[in-house]
């Protein structure tokens, strides 16, 4: 679904992606792992045209992304933001419907309602949580409009931005299985970036290792435990030694 050829990006003289090559079978969860700064999310802002690469191409469904038309585009993915992102002025409901109350995919006002009612329900929310606005709701509600929200326009892909940051483990653990849940339930291809290794194993198909700017590794999750790359075994055991330098 998703390819990505010798993908570069410089901020300055800050060269954060490398070459990055990577292919994102359809109807497949890939989880994207590696340090804080070493461009997982620019590399995610590049794919949804955010952030424009210096060199490389990224192509959706065997079609350039660069050349897609802009609305056409964007209607096949669904984002859930690192910090939910909710907009405050708005009630729960209008947050989840917020891409069907305008644009290319505006749907009748008592549609959208009804659509965002019925997606906080599959996310465990009752429908009376439409009506309080985000500042009424605790950070796991939040995660869950979020999610909700992401869904809301049933998108093949779905991007998910360090999907449990906040959380406490419990409510972490509530969220990857949502996650997973709903990402199988609706046979969409989802592409996660996290350093939270129990979102990894919770949500994973495959699992690529970003580090250097460049993809050290990539590989079924039942083959990340066994890979003897230094850069997979350090991250995820959260060993100091190794070829990742610890920032001091």
């Amino acid at each position: 679904m998703i390819t990505l050829s010798g993908i570069h990006k410089s901020f300055g003289p800050n060269q954060v992606l490398r070459g990055v090559d990577l292919v994102v079978p359809t109807g497949q969860s890939m989880v994207i792992i590696g340090g804080s700064g070493t461009g997982k999310s620019v590399l995610l802002k590049c794919i949804l045209g955010l952030v424009q690469p210096d060199a490389g191409s990224i192509s959706i469904d065997g079609e350039d992304a660069t050349t897609a038309a802009r609305d056409v585009f964007l209607a096949r993915f669904g984002m859930l933001f690192q910090g939910g992102a909710l907009f405050d002025s708005l009630p729960v409901w209008q947050n989840v419907a917020f891409r069907l109350l305008r644009g290319s995919l505006k749907r009748p006002r008592a549609e959208a309602r009804e659509i965002a009612i019925e997606k906080l329900r599959r996310v465990g929310l009752k429908p009376e949580t439409a009506d309080l606005y985000p500042a009424e709701l605790s950070g796991g509600m939040q995660k869950r409009v979020g999610l909700a929200r992401a869904i809301a326009a049933e998108p093949e892909i779905i991007f998910f931005d360090e999907p449990t940051t906040g959380l406490d483990p419990i409510m972490a653990g509530v969220i990857n299985e949502l996650i997973r849940e709903i990402v199988t339930e609706m046979g969409a291809t989802a592409m996660a970036i996290t350093h939270d290794m129990s979102s990894v194993r919770a949500i994973a198909d495959r699992v690529a290792m970003l580090h250097g700017g460049v993809i050290q590794w990539t590989g079924p999750i039942s083959e990340m435990d066994a890979t003897p790359d230094p850069y997979v075994q350090q991250f995820i055991h959260g060993r100091a030694e190794g070829p990742i330098e610890a920032v001091r």
